[in-house]
C-alpha cells in the first residue's frame, strides 16, 4: 500500500504578544497532523527577522521541523552570514531562500538581486549544510516579462543549487502541470511542489489575489459572489474547491503539498483529513 503523500505547513510570525499565544496554539493543533515541517514567512527586507527566528526557534524546540523564509532583497552578504549562523544555532536544516520585496522607502536593493544569487552564495558558503526550497510560479510572476523569461529565471535557481521548489498558490491545475512539463523539458528535475491556498474569505483572497497575480477562475468568482455575506457557505464551497484541485494534483505526481495556512488550523486540518494524509 502506498503512503499518503507528505505535506508542509506555512505561518506567519504575528506581530502582537495576542497573535504569537494564537499561533503557539494553532501550531499545536496543526502539529498533530505530523507535517513534514512548518516553513516561516519573512518580511521585506527583513522586518520580521527576530519575529520569524522567534516562531522558528520555538518550532524547533517543540522538536518539529522548521524552513525559515530568507529573502535577499536588502541584505548584505555579512547579514546573511548572520541569518545562517542564527539558523544553526537552533537546529534548522532547511531553509525557503526568496528574492523577497523591497520595503517602501528603501532604495537600495543590497548586495544581491536575485534569488538564484542567494541560493548561490548560500552553497558557496555552507555546502549541503541547509535543503534549499526556491519559488515558483505556475501562472508567472506579476513583475515577469513573459512565461519563457520567468521560466528561465525559475531554471537559474535550480541550477544555482536548489533542492525543491514550492510554487504560488493557484486554482486551476493546469497551469501547474504545464508549469511542471515545461521545467522537466528546460532540465529541472528537483520537486516541484504546489502551493495550496485554503479559503476562509472570498473577499480577502481576492484581493491579495490581485497583488500576487493568482488568478481565480471566473466560474469560482461568480459563485463566491452569489454567495453574498454567507460566510459559511464561502467556507463550505472553497474546501469542496480546494479539496478536489488537491485530489487532481496528486493524482497527477505532485510531490507533496504545501499549505498556507494564515495561522489558522480548521481548514488545513479540514484539508489534510479530507485528503487522507495522515500517515
Amino acid at each position: 500500500m502506498n503512503s499518503p503523500p507528505q505535506f508542509s505547513i506555512e505561518f506567519f510570525p504575528p506581530a502582537t504578544p495576542e497573535g504569537i499565544e494564537k499561533l503557539r496554539a494553532v501550531r499545536e493543533q496543526l502539529s498533530l497532523l505530523k507535517p513534514q515541517f512548518f516553513s516561516v514567512t519573512y518580511g521585506a527586507g527583513g522586518s520580521t527577522r527576530d519575529r520569524t527566528l522567534q516562531v522558528v526557534r520555538e518550532i524547533r524546540e517543540a522538536g518539529l521541523d522548521a524552513a525559515p523564509h530568507l529573502s535577499c532583497i536588502g541584505a548584505t552578504q555579512a547579514s546573511i552570514r548572520e541569518h545562517l549562523q542564527d539558523f544553526r544555532n537552533i537546529g534548522v536544516k532547511r531553509i525557503v531562500a526568496l528574492r523577497g520585496d523591497l520595503p517602501s522607502g528603501m532604495a537600495d536593493p543590497g548586495e544581491f538581486r536575485y534569488a538564484n544569487e542567494l541560493v548561490a552564495f548560500i552553497r558557496a558558503e555552507t555546502g549541503s549544510e541547509f535543503t534549499l526550497e526556491v519559488a515558483a510560479y505556475p501562472e508567472v510572476h506579476p513583475q515577469a516579462r513573459h512565461f519563457a523569461a520567468d521560466l528561465a529565471a525559475f531554471v537559474r535557481k535550480v541550477d544555482a543549487g536548489a533542492d525543491a521548489a514550492i510554487t504560488q498558490y493557484f486554482y486551476n491545475a493546469d497551469a501547474y502541470f504545464y508549469f511542471v512539463e515545461a521545467a522537466r523539458k528546460a532540465g529541472v528535475s528537483v520537486p516541484i511542489v504546489p502551493g495550496i491556498m485554503p479559503i476562509a474569505s472570498y473577499t480577502k483572497l481576492a484581493r491579495f489575489s490581485e497583488s500576487c497575480g493568482a488568478e481565480i477562475p471566473q466560474w469560482m468568482r461568480r459563485k463566491f459572489e452569489g454567495f453574498g455575506d454567507d460566510a459559511e457557505s464561502v467556507r463550505a464551497f472553497g474546501l469542496e474547491v480546494v479539496t478536489k484541485l488537491c485530489e487532481r494534483l496528486i493524482a497527477g505526481g505532485a510531490p507533496s503539498l504545501h499549505f498556507y495556512s494564515l495561522n489558522q488550523a480548521g481548514l488545513t486540518s479540514s484539508l489534510v483529513n479530507n485528503l487522507k494524509l495522515q500517515a
